[in-house]
């Protein structure tokens, strides 16, 4: 079996798949102190509980955006499995051309939903992912990736609104009753829900105008 790791900087998830099916899937929160040893225990626990032992696994390939967990997950899959972890990144042989500036800097995290997303849908493609941060990819009619953009995501606002305004205070990410609010959580839920739906809405069409054909 395969065993795919997705470290992102607010969980990190495991899939477990047989050829290209997923049998099981399990998050945990992105911890960056834990040890090897620490994260091979959670493992091992999540797929005791489920019926598997982490015999079963012959190959581990891991996307990253989290780099001082990158090695911690590569020995484990040394010490634990003894193989060697594919770790995504822009030198695999994906057939994918980066015509971007710096290929080295993208996210393994958008190289893979890019790659996703032309053999399930073909392109030319917007991709929106909603994590801690907002990423826009933009791939070609050839699966290419173009380039795109990164917002803040909806939760990091809404801290950064909390934390940073002393008369401010967390509020629940649910849609307000209407975008004109008539209290203070009101007000906060409609700025940072309909501002972030302004702002993807904001961006597709921008986006659009400039590649054609995208959709």
């Amino acid at each position: 079996m395969l065993l795919a790791i997705d470290i992102s900087n607010t969980n990190i998830k495991f899939g477990l798949y047989n050829s290209t099916t997923m049998q099981r899937h399990w998050v945990v929160s992105t911890v960056r102190q834990r040890t090897t040893d620490e994260y091979a225990m959670v493992l091992n626990d999540l797929a005791h509980h489920a019926g598997h032992q982490l015999t079963d696994i012959d190959d581990i390939i891991v996307s990253s955006v989290v780099p001082p967990l990158t090695p911690v997950f590569q020995e484990l899959a040394q010490r634990y499995f003894g193989k060697e972890a594919i770790t995504v990144d822009h030198t695999m042989d994906l057939g994918i051309k980066y015509l971007i500036d710096n290929p080295w800097e993208l996210g393994s995290d958008r190289i893979v939903i890019s790659l996703a997303a032309h053999h399930l849908y073909g392109g030319p493609a917007i991709i929106i992912a909603f994590s801690t941060a907002t990423t826009f990819d933009v791939i070609s009619a050839e699966g290419d990736f173009l380039g795109g953009a990164i917002a803040p995501g909806l939760v990091i606002s809404a801290e950064a609104l909390s934390s940073a305004a002393s008369r401010l205070f967390r509020v629940d990410l649910t849609p307000p009753r209407a975008a004109l609010g008539k209290n203070t959580i009101e007000n906060m839920q409609s700025g940072i829900i309909f501002g972030h739906v302004g702002l993807v809405q904001g961006l597709i069409s921008r986006l659009r105008k400039e590649i054609p054909g995208v959709t």
